[in-house]
């Protein structure tokens, strides 16, 4: 099979040749490609480079354009700080909507111009042309939490859920119909799976989970799925207190991070529900050997059952060595 097919057969339920594998990698693949991150960020042809290459390298089955939560932001107006070998950060001392009627003036950024946006739809174009054939391609949106923190700054934010709840819908309504669009352009550009990343919801409680990002989350990921590809939810952070909910959002692939243990999402959610992850980034992927690595990963398969996709649980560290990304790699072929 290829990487493809293997993951379309995983989330169809169907029998696959091995273990489908799909970790995100960012500062590594730069690294590896040896090109500072700023460029990885900022040009989608050093990007694409970069994923080929780490793709082919480790034996990847997807290749994927996300790199860092700000293109949105940017395009939108937001202060950003550039580095060299570091992602760009919002600067939220100087948050866009750091007054709320702001927000009726905002507008949806013109995908079709040049920007940051268009930047992450071109790296999707040349990735479908390089690999679209025998590798996933994934897109990457900002979910609605994520950005509506960006926008307003996160502090202010977990505020606005008590202090102005209509606000706080209105904004996450704007952001929905902004990803919504940055998605379809995506799919359009050759993209056969959105990645969703809300960092932010694992900041909020069940309650408020429950009440205001899962409805939204919701609508997104539908009107993604909508568009024929499945779609991935990655929320950073320690999740076991929304896990359930997440499970209920409609996505095809629940991507843990190593603080929410594979054995409770399991028990949250349904059996069919794909699960992705939880490797220990730094402990178990970068700071361990390769052995460590293989056993660290059949305790998450134990845990996961049958429908389960290897990858750590987020970002693939700088300076993890070769031999234990390798290790990764050999126990995803070694099983299925």
């Amino acid at each position: 099979m290829t990487g493809k097919q293997r993951i379309l057969a995983r989330l169809r339920g169907e029998p696959v040749d091995s273990l489908p594998l799909m970790p995100i990698t960012m500062m590594y693949a730069a690294d590896l490609a040896g090109v500072h991150y700023r460029d990885y960020a900022r040009d989608h042809r050093v990007l694409a480079d970069a994923q080929v290459g780490v793709a082919d390298r480790f034996d990847f089955d997807y290749v994927s354009a996300i790199s860092d939560p700000a293109r949105e932001a940017s395009d939108l107006g937001a202060a950003v700080e550039w580095f060299d070998d570091q992602p760009p950060a919002i600067v939220e001392s100087r948050a866009l909507l750091d007054e709320k009627n702001k927000l009726a003036g905002l507008r949806l950024p013109e995908l079709a111009q040049p920007g940051r946006m268009r930047d992450r739809i071109e790296a999707v174009r040349l990735l479908a042309e390089r690999s679209g054939e025998t590798r996933l391609v994934e897109g990457w949106v900002e979910g609605p939490c994520a950005m509506s923190a960006d926008l307003r700054g996160l502090n202010t934010l977990m505020l606005d859920f008590f202090d102005d709840p209509p606000f706080v819908e209105a904004l996450f309504d704007f952001v929905v119909r902004m990803e919504v669009e940055f998605a379809r352009e995506q799919v359009a550009a050759g993209a056969t799976l959105i990645g969703v990343g809300d960092a932010a919801a694992s900041l909020v409680g069940p309650k408020l989970y429950t009440q205001y990002v899962l409805p939204y989350e919701q609508r997104l990921i539908s009107a993604i799925r909508a568009l024929g590809v499945p779609v991935r939810l990655h929320i950073c952070g320690n999740t076991k207190r929304i896990v359930e909910g997440m499970g209920q959002t409609g996505s095809d692939i629940i991507d843990l991070d190593f603080l929410t243990p594979l054995s409770h999402a399991r028990g949250a959610m349904r059996e069919t529900q794909v699960l992705l992850g939880n490797l220990d980034p730094v402990r178990a992927l970068r700071d361990g050997t390769p052995a460590s690595v293989e056993a660290a990963l059949a305790e998450c398969y134990k845990q996961a059952g049958p429908a389960y996709i290897v990858g750590a649980g987020c970002e693939v560290p700088r300076g993890t060595p070769h031999a234990n990304l390798e290790a990764m790699t050999r126990f995803a072929r070694s099983r299925s």
